[in-house]
């Protein structure tokens, strides 16, 4: 097939997971099919388009700025955000010149198939309901978690109408779309319920398996490691609850406990818990994750807010590094406490947890296996390539 895929950026550099997922299954299908690819150029960044040829035929750069978030230009955004219609974390990413090269490429290039990956291309498309939507996440969950875990009521009142208007906005465009692709069994549910689409289908994360194998030697890292990218505010809010109110109750019998956060451009939140807080390591970007990971004990995914699903915690597990997570952090992945991961929802049950993981190494190492296990027997990208294989073929033409 000739497919035409349109995203608001390049995968390299590779710090997100929404990267990693899209990354991961067109270097799969660009083995069986012809990929076009158009997304927003940043003049920072040359390895994006650079790179492209590993995933794709043709790209096609277009120029837009998108501000970085805590810059003026993405403040006067948010502030600009209180008279629109349109979410803030869609209007960021309107293009006209990609609205216009993506017209001409769907009037022009007889595509089998179009792809709209995550909601933020698709005010830049006009015929949307020529598309198949690739939806990460569902955005309206994660607004309104962070609305309801806001600190102070200017912020809840904030996040509670860039929610609503989420809300609206993402159920339209699911709707007009001609096809809808799911990450997981608990979002394609969210979707039909709140959204009421019926034609959607579920492509499952996949992990590069052979790339996390472990090392035979790791040198030690730290007792616990968090990884993801520190400057998504689920993460921000997730690790600075756990250091509040968790590492103090795990420090009372071990006192020595150690963390490691792993994660590019952390937000100034996350680089204060590692100056007022003795033991904590915030590394920043570092251009590999994986020894991070092989000289940890225990990975943690102690998110509040979120919605699809996270990789971190399928890589850990191809690490062979047991992982302690909340509901949330897990949701939507085929994981199951105590088989092949422990979940818990509060701070005393969370340490709990990460105790029993530390001081048993026997059981550590079960839990690591059984993991391990699981996304080996199921979880390669290249059987989740065929499943989303299984969906363009049965979807709208382009």
């Amino acid at each position: 097939m000739k497919i035409l895929w349109i995203k608001s950026d390049f995968l390299h550099p590779t710090t997100r997971g929404g990267q990693i997922r899209t990354l991961e299954t067109l270097r799969c299908l660009h083995q069986r099919h012809e990929i076009h690819y158009v997304a927003v150029e940043d003049p920072g960044q040359p390895e994006g388009p650079a790179r492209s040829r590993e995933y794709c035929s043709r790209a096609y750069p277009v120029r837009h700025r998108v501000p970085g978030h805590g810059s003026p230009a993405f403040y006067a955004q948010a502030a600009a955000g209180l008279f629109s219609s349109m979410p803030v974390a869609i209007s960021r990413f309107r293009s006209g010149e990609m609205r216009r090269q993506v017209d001409q490429l769907m009037d022009e290039g007889e595509f089998d198939r179009v792809v709209c990956d995550f909601l933020t291309p698709a005010p830049n498309i006009s015929r949307i309901e020529r598309c198949l939507l690739f939806q990460h996440n569902v955005e309206t969950v994660i607004w309104q978690r962070r609305a309801r875990s806001a600190p102070d009521p200017a912020r809840r009142a904030y996040f509670r109408l860039q929610a609503a208007r989420m809300c609206a906005y993402e159920k339209r465009i699911c709707r007009q779309a001609g096809h809808v692709i799911a990450v997981s069994e608990s979002d394609a549910r969210t979707m039909r319920d709140l959204f009421g689409v019926s034609r959607l289908s579920v492509a499952p994360t996949g992990v590069d398996v052979e790339w996390f194998a472990p090392a035979a030697t790791a040198a030690p890292v730290a007792d616990l490691v968090f990884l993801g990218s520190m400057d998504w505010l689920p993460n921000v809010d997730g690790i600075g609850h756990f250091v509040r109110e968790a590492l103090p109750l795990i420090r009372r019998r071990r006192p020595e406990c150690s963390l490691a956060i792993v994660g590019r451009t952390p937000a100034a939140e996350v680089l204060a818990l590692a100056q007022a807080v003795p033991g904590i390591q915030v590394t920043g970007t570092v251009p590999d994750v994986r020894p991070y990971l092989w000289g940890s004990r225990v990975a943690i995914v102690p998110l509040r807010i979120g919605s699809g699903t996270r990789l971190k915690i399928y890589e850990a597990m191809a690490a062979r590094v047991p992982v302690v997570s909340t509901t949330v952090g897990a949701e939507g992945l085929e994981v199951r406490h105590p088989e092949n991961i422990r979940l818990a929802d509060t701070p005393e049950a969370f340490a709990g947890e990460c105790l029993d993981l530390l001081e048993h190494p026997p059981e550590r190492e079960r839990l690591a296996q059984a993991g391990c296990g699981l996304v080996k027997a199921r979880f390669s990208w290249e059987e989740v390539s065929k499943t989303f294989d299984r969906i363009l073929e049965a979807g709208p033409c382009g």
